[in-house]
């Protein structure tokens, strides 16, 4: 039995769930490759790994589900290599697995069901911290996006459940632990009470002290509120991190993309969380070569990470997902995308060496990720020496920069 996941820290955290179950089933003779829709890369992995599991498990029985199973089913039954085909949510309920012979593709309408139960994880196997499912689906419907479509509507997970979860993982031994979803800003919106990010996240705190470490996955810059940005600045236990959806820097492609915040509102959610928490690392995610994007916007994209002080990116040149609005507008070539791509990740490397060379002299808490690794408050990658063990949290100064890490001062 092995599970592989792509994409989202929302499908890894799936990824442990169904090993879980596939263990309590007793299901040893199947393989599952939870797949991400986000570009057409990401869903040609997939398609490579499931051909390499069956070469390498000729007599198991392959399975494929998440997003990319989701949008596009017939795609995967087509595969000589898949036996069968679940979807997002029928991959969480444990009577799909049991009946895997009965039909080959069992794929719901996302859009009309339910939410799922919260699939019980109590491990995370060979990871530091802990995930937290939160929220899944999104209400949102970015031009270039067809994950809405995979995930379906926006649905909160209640936070007595989401407490429970967490006290189980740190009973575990767990210390950092990180809120995860498909638009978690959009958190509580379908709850009694309508409890939003910031108020749900100090809640937990509260209900779980256990909980040393906290960070956010992708945060959209429209959502960030006043009640998640006193979190952040008075909460000590919410990491100096975070990660924004900003994907563009241009007021025109933003539009295009049907985002909701303008290049204005996001250089003043970042000046804010500056202010609020000096040293702060930001991450963002950015396209490059979105339909219609000449070289102006572009220019004004690739301005923004130093406007913004980014210090982690991630970088996407823009694939087409068929069904979603933007793969009928006008296209860039692939090699201008690509190539618009590679100047974006290579002032990300520069951008990243400054925000790491302002770590110097700085007293770090780390958490170490595996031998000889380890991440600062920052996020910022830390060299260590052998000894500390996998998920302790120790202090120490850092003393240099080398090789894209810090290093911490000789004792």
């Amino acid at each position: 039995m092995d599970v592989v996941s792509f994409g989202c820290r929302l499908n890894s955290y799936e990824g442990e769930a169904i090993r879980a179950r596939l263990a309590a089933l007793k299901l040893d003779d199947v393989i599952v490759v939870n797949t991400c829709a986000v570009t057409a890369e990401a869903e040609k992995q997939a398609r490579q790994a499931i051909r390499r599991l069956r070469r390498e498990h000729p007599k198991a029985r392959v399975v494929v589900t998440g997003c990319a199973a989701q949008v596009a089913p017939t795609r995967f039954a087509a595969m000589a290599e898949v036996d069968h085909v679940l979807g997002n949510r029928e991959k969480l309920e444990d009577t799909h697995w049991l009946s895997l012979g009965a039909d080959r593709v069992v794929v719901g309408d996302i859009m009309q069901q339910t939410p799922p139960a919260l699939p019980a994880v109590v491990e995370f196997p060979g990871r530091p911290r802990a995930y937290l499912e939160i929220q899944q689906g999104c209400d949102h419907r970015c031009t270039f996006c067809i994950i809405p479509y995979g995930r379906g509507p926006s649905r909160s997970l209640p936070l007595g459940a989401v407490a429970e979860q967490a006290r189980t993982l740190a009973a575990k031994g767990y210390r950092e632990f990180v809120l995860t979803g498909v638009d978690i800003t959009s958190y509580g919106h379908d709850l009694p009470g309508r409890p939003n990010l910031g108020q749900a996240t100090r809640r937990l705190l509260a209900a779980v002290p256990q909980i040393e470490r906290l960070r956010f996955s992708s945060l959209d810059p429209a959502e960030i509120d006043d009640d998640l940005l006193r979190l952040i600045a008075d909460e000590p236990r919410v990491m100096p991190h975070l990660h924004l959806s900003l994907q563009a820097g241009d007021n025109l492609i933003l539009k295009r993309m049907k985002r909701r915040h303008s290049r204005e509102q996001a250089l003043q959610v970042a000046e804010t969380l500056h202010r609020l928490r000096p040293g702060i690392g930001l991450g963002a995610d950015l396209i490059a070569g979105f339909p219609t994007e000449d070289e102006a916007a572009f220019a004004r994209s690739a301005a923004i990470i130093d406007e913004i002080g980014l210090a982690y990116l991630h970088v996407f040149p823009y694939s087409p997902r068929e069904g979603t609005p933007a793969a009928r507008m006008p296209q860039l070539p692939w090699p201008e995308r690509k190539a618009r791509a590679a100047e974006l990740r290579r002032r990300g490397t520069v951008a990243l060496a400054r925000f790491l060379s302002s770590r110097v002299g700085v007293d770090a808490s780390i958490l170490v990720e595996q031998d000889g690794l380890g991440r600062d408050e920052t996020y910022a990658p830390v060299a260590l020496p052998p000894g500390p063990p996998k998920g302790a949290i120790f202090n120490s100064r850092i003393g240099a920069v080398r090789d894209g890490k810090l290093w911490l001062e000789a004792a």
